[in-house]
């Protein structure tokens, strides 16, 4: 019986975890599709995001009997606003994978640069792979044919940034699900102000909004409720390791669903910034 029911935990929880990296990833791919085969701009598609996630967030959390702005601060709806700003308007320009690559590699060494400026000693091994990672970085943003546009890369790898600060401020939010709502509804004064900013040079089409509702509600808003659910059933080494997946299954995405092109510079990349990154998670754990 308790076999059994062992088993049931972890097809649960590699349902959940599987679930929740494809949101994670279809974030990218939904984005991307958006602002190059739509009419929608990236302020209106940022608004739209933040507020579809915001309303499917507000009603889960009152279905559970919760205040939707019980938890949540205002620095962490500034850094959630400021992640996808430039998380859209990156990707006016990036290709998918780019994208999702730039992005995950700036959340994880904003925060490992937060545990050296704490004091933390990064050595060995986990030394290896920090430089490894930064390297990967650098040598995909080297200019050549296939580098990527530096202005919308610096959008990106700041929107990184924004994130990793986010999770660090969330650390000691309490309810993720309910810090994750409190925050989204926190951060619709600063996507409404984006939205008038776009109301003369934007513009919005029903497919663009669609895309922008799926990328808030969906891959967004229950896509955080996939991951919390799974983050109790899965160890510190897994759940930090299982997120290396996102990038691969963006490229993966983008390759099949966009016809987007995989470069050698994109594959070293990707080798050099998930490996390294992989390296520091597992000597830390």
């Amino acid at each position: 019986m308790g076999e059994t029911a062992g088993k049931g935990s972890l097809s649960r929880a590699a349902l959940l975890t599987t679930l929740a990296m494809l949101a994670f990833a279809g974030n990218s791919l939904l984005c991307r599709l958006a602002l190059r085969d739509t009419g929608i701009d990236a302020a209106s598609f940022t608004a739209i995001r933040l507020a579809s996630g915001a309303l499917i967030l507000a009603a889960l959390l009152m279905l559970r009997g919760k205040r939707p702005t019980a938890g949540g601060s205002w620095p962490m709806a500034t850094m959630l606003f400021a992640y996808a700003v430039g998380f859209s308007f990156a990707y006016r320009d990036l290709s998918a994978a780019t994208g999702a690559l730039l992005l995950f590699g700036a959340v994880q060494l904003t925060m490992t640069g937060y545990g050296l400026w704490t004091g933390e000693r990064i050595r060995g091994l986990r030394l290896v792979g920090l430089l490894l990672a930064l390297g990967g970085l650098v040598w995909l943003l080297l200019p050549g044919l296939a580098a990527p546009p530096i202005l919308a890369a610096a959008l990106m790898l700041g929107a990184g940034a924004a994130w990793g600060v986010y999770s660090l401020l969330g650390k000691g939010a309490g309810d993720p699900t309910a810090a994750t709502g409190g925050n989204f509804l926190r951060s619709l004064p600063f996507a409404a102000a984006l939205a008038l900013t776009a109301t003369t040079a934007g513009t919005v089409d029903h497919t663009g909004a669609l895309y922008a509702v799926l990328s808030g509600a969906v891959t967004s808003g229950l896509g955080y409720v996939l991951w919390y659910a799974a983050l109790p059933m899965l160890r510190a080494t897994s759940a930090a390791t299982v997120q290396l997946s996102v990038p691969a299954i963006a490229a993966l995405g983008g390759a099949v669903l966009l016809a987007e092109p995989v470069t050698m510079r994109l594959l070293v990349a990707s080798v050099a910034v998930l490996g390294g990154i992989a390296l520091m998670i597992y000597r830390r754990n």
